[in-house]
């Protein structure tokens, strides 16, 4: 009989694991089997196959002719996130209203850890973007998004972020931490933040931080994708900037609390 220790070890390594199968997931309706989830995720098959039937059981995973999927359970829990929920919901007609503008694919994002993580997506039938989506991640040195959001962040989480890894996406990406400082300077002092092919070949993007009301902290930032010059990328500019600044003042206002009326 295993003791109270070896139970909570062997509980700890299957929700990892269950942990692990779930992440082997990229993109919303994704549809993979037994073998693919024990390839992607490195859980042996025998147990991946025991590991998926309680998922489906607790509905994290959903079974259909074509194999499986991401259940409508972990879109419940993701809607009850209170930070990113509300800078979702406030931001959403604003993305709707920049990619109106624009006719570029608009984007919301927020810090998780030392990445940005994808909140919303509005994409424009001219110009797929395909390396971000909703509840994707990405690298801050990397993206405009990122950028925008490192420039008004902590020091220390600054300091964090420059003295690891930066890995190179593509040819054009600031891997050098004195450059990439010298461009957060300037992010911080115009407000704007550009990745020209930096995190994808033959893509821009021009991000605009979002704060919580005037003089608030940085939660968040929004974007437009396009391609694939500077030149062009900063003719949106403006336009990102003036809506980034509108949707700080509606947070702060939702975050004020309501005056009672003198009668």
């Amino acid at each position: 009989m295993l003791r109270p220790a070896e139970q909570d070890a062997g509980s700890a390594s299957s929700l990892s694991r269950g942990l692990a199968l779930l992440d082997s997931f990229t993109s919303p309706d994704q549809v993979l089997s037994i073998s693919e989830l024990a390839r992607r995720s490195g859980v042996p098959k025998s147990t991946t196959h025991r590991l998926v039937l309680d998922l489906i059981a607790w509905g994290a995973l959903e079974r259909g002719p074509g194999g499986i999927s991401l259940g409508v359970r972990l879109f419940e829990l993701g809607s009850l996130v209170p930070s990113s929920n509300t800078l979702r919901e406030l931001a959403l007609p604003f993305a709707h209203n920049l990619n109106e503008v624009t006719k570029l694919t608009s984007n919301i994002a927020i810090r998780e850890g030392s990445e940005v993580l994808y909140i919303e997506k509005i994409t424009t039938r001219t110009l797929k973007v395909p390396h971000s989506r909703v509840g994707g991640r990405a690298r801050m040195h990397a993206t405009a998004l990122g950028k925008a959001i490192l420039a008004f962040s902590d020091p220390d989480f600054v300091d964090s972020v420059l003295s690891g890894p930066l890995l190179q996406q593509t040819e054009k990406t600031i891997t050098d931490p004195t450059a990439l400082r010298s461009e957060l300077s300037r992010v911080r002092q115009e407000r704007v933040a550009y990745d020209v092919e930096e995190s994808r070949l033959g893509l821009f993007c021009v991000s605009a931080p979002v704060f919580t009301g005037q003089g608030g902290p940085v939660a968040g930032a929004i974007s437009v994708t396009g391609a694939t010059e500077l030149a062009i990328a900063k003719r949106y500019a403006p336009a990102v900037l003036a809506t980034a600044m509108a949707l700080s003042s509606a947070i702060g206002s939702a975050k004020r609390p309501r005056q009672r009326s003198v009668s």
